[in-house]
C-alpha cells in the first residue's frame, strides 16, 4: 500500500475512532472486538519496510517504543472512559476529557519518537504507527469489555419507603 494511502487511512481511522468515542456508545462484549485491530495489524505488517535495514537496531527500539506507547495510551484511554449500566442491562461508555489529555500525550510522545527518529536517520514507515494504533485499540477494547462485565444494571426505581410494589392509590375517607 502507498504511503499517502496508508497515511489517509491511519488519519481516517483516528478521527473515526475519537469523534465516535466521544458520544455515548453501547459496549457489546458478545461481539468481535478485537477484529478491527486485528485487520489493523495485519495491514502494518504485511509491509516489508516495517524495520529499517541499515539502522537495525534503532528502528527495532523504535518499534518497541511505539508499541509500548500505544499500549499505554489504550490503557490510559480505557480507564479514563466512563461506563454505566442502564436498568435493562445495556453497557454503556463515553470518553471523557481525561481521555482527550491521554490522546493529547500520546499524540506528543508519538512525534517525539518520530523527530527522535529522524535526528538519528532512521528511515520511518507509516507501519509502526497503525501497529502502534492497533495496539491502543485493541488493549482500550480488551478493558472496557471486561470492566463492562464487572458491571450490574442499575437497580430499578421503587416506590416509597423501600416498597417495592407499587400499589394504586385509593380515595381517602373522611
Amino acid at each position: 500500500m502507498p504511503g499517502l494511502v496508508k497515511a489517509l487511512v491511519i488519519v481516517a481511522v483516528l478521527a473515526l475512532v475519537i469523534v465516535r468515542q466521544f458520544r455515548p456508545s453501547r459496549i457489546d462484549t458478545d461481539r468481535r472486538w478485537w477484529l478491527m485491530p486485528v485487520i489493523l495489524a495485519a495491514v502494518a505488517l504485511r509491509e516489508p519496510d516495517i524495520v529499517d535495514a541499515h539502522h537495525h537496531t534503532a528502528s527495532v527500539a523504535l518499534l518497541c517504543t511505539e508499541l509500548l506507547t500505544g499500549l499505554a495510551i489504550g490503557a490510559g484511554w480505557a480507564w479514563t472512559t466512563r461506563i454505566w449500566a442502564e436498568p435493562d442491562g445495556a453497557v454503556w461508555s463515553r470518553s471523557t476529557k481525561a481521555s482527550g489529555a491521554v490522546w493529547g500525550v500520546g499524540i506528543g510522545l508519538r512525534v517525539g519518537l518520530f523527530a527522535l527518529g529522524a535526528a538519528l536517520g532512521v528511515r520511518q514507515d507509516s507501519s509502526a504507527l497503525l501497529l502502534a494504533l492497533a495496539a491502543t485499540l485493541l488493549v482500550r477494547a480488551g478493558i472496557l469489555a471486561w470492566r463492562a462485565q464487572s458491571l450490574h444494571p442499575a437497580a430499578a426505581p421503587t416506590t416509597a419507603y423501600g416498597d417495592p410494589m407499587s400499589r394504586p392509590a385509593g380515595k381517602e375517607r373522611v
